[in-house]
């Protein structure tokens, strides 16, 4: 029985991974051993470390001379305190867009001044600001582009002189944009990419190195990118399904060919959210992420009968944030356009059955 999954993360990942990785706990690629007990620091380890390290660069069209893709532990939230310690001298500039640019910003005062130059907190993140200054002496801005919990997107990257630092956690590979607009792009795999356990970071070599504090060797990026993303033992599991999944991107046509799927089933989501009379979108309309859906029943009473309806038609993980609450879509890379089309369906009927 399918089961159509819109959890948030972790996320959906495609059928041929699964496969893949499956056989590989029993037996990776004939050795005899499994993904789960082979040493990191075997051959066939590196080899998959530095796969997934070279995917990631190239889906981004990042120049590796440029540019150092390593896979980290700790997930976004680590990253939230690491970039600033890499990063943060005197003054850095943050967008606060939502919950998890909101934690950034409580680390990074720890360590320096910060200016929150804009926030969508007044409207409960249901916007993206868009008229905003960064002080000429941020060491770097800070944004989210995409928000799980409340469903927005950034669609146009502000011009700044600063050097943009970017939590790309539930929208990495989604969208074909110049990725060498941003510094340092940080990612858990766990919401477009692999299994929790892992945390995707590229970072723009130049960067570095400008700070005068000591940074702990767990914090230093140039710790790590010296050991080849080995510094400690990575998440091995983690890396090789990510690994898998930035395979079967290419397998898809990258980048570009993966973004016209993804706007297939917003555009169906979306057209269904705004004829529907049950129904309303929590995100203002320009600012809407392909990504996460958030929406709302106006009327509260048909909850149970929905839920019981979506139940049914096997819709796993729409549930919305408590923060939002209501109902949350959320459409990774992975997930099939079919899936979409069941739950407008769904939608359509409790219209005609209200």
């Amino acid at each position: 029985m399918m089961q159509h999954n819109f959890s948030a993360g972790p996320c959906i990942l495609p059928k041929s991974v699964f496969n893949k990785a499956s056989k590989a706990v029993m037996d990776l690629d004939n050795s005899g051993l499994s993904i789960l007990e082979i040493s990191h620091r075997s051959k066939a380890f590196v080899e998959i470390m530095e796969k997934a390290r070279t995917l990631a660069l190239a889906h981004l069209n990042l120049n590796p001379n440029e540019y150092t893709a390593l896979f980290l532990q700790g997930g976004a939230s680590y990253q939230f305190l690491m970039t600033a310690y890499n990063l943060l001298e005197s003054k850095a500039a943050y967008l606060d867009t939502g919950t998890w640019s909101a934690k950034a910003i409580k680390e990074a005062k720890l360590l320096g001044e910060v200016d929150v130059v804009a926030s969508s907190k007044d409207k409960n993140y249901n916007y993206i600001p868009k008229s905003f200054t960064v002080p000429s002496d941020a060491n770097y801005l800070h944004i989210t582009s995409n928000n799980t919990i409340f469903g927005t997107q950034i669609k146009d990257f502000p011009q700044v002189d600063a050097p943009v630092v970017c939590d790309m956690s539930s929208d990495i590979f989604s969208r074909a944009i110049d990725f060498s607009y941003f510094d340092l792009i940080y990612a858990g795999a766990q919401k477009n990419m692999g299994p929790a356990g892992a945390t995707l970071v590229v970072v723009k070599n130049d960067i570095l190195g400008k700070v005068s504090r000591a940074i702990p060797s767990m914090l230093d990026y140039q710790t790590m990118i010296s050991k080849d993303s080995m510094f400690n033992t990575p998440p091995v599991f983690s890396v090789y399904v990510s690994m898998l999944t930035l395979e079967w991107l290419k397998q898809e046509g990258g980048v570009s060919a993966i973004e016209k799927k993804n706007k297939e089933k917003a555009d169906l989501i979306y057209t269904e959210i705004d004829r529907n009379p049950l129904f309303e979108g929590f995100a203002v309309k320009e600012d809407r992420s392909a990504m996460n859906a958030t929406f709302t029943l106006k009327d509260e009473a048909l909850k149970s009968k929905f839920d019981e309806m979506a139940k049914q038609a096997n819709l796993n993980g729409i549930n919305g944030h408590r923060s939002v609450g209501g109902y949350r879509a959320s459409m990774y890379n992975a997930l099939p356009l079919e899936s979409v089309q069941v739950l407008v369906d769904v939608m359509k009927e409790l219209e005609r059955t209200a």
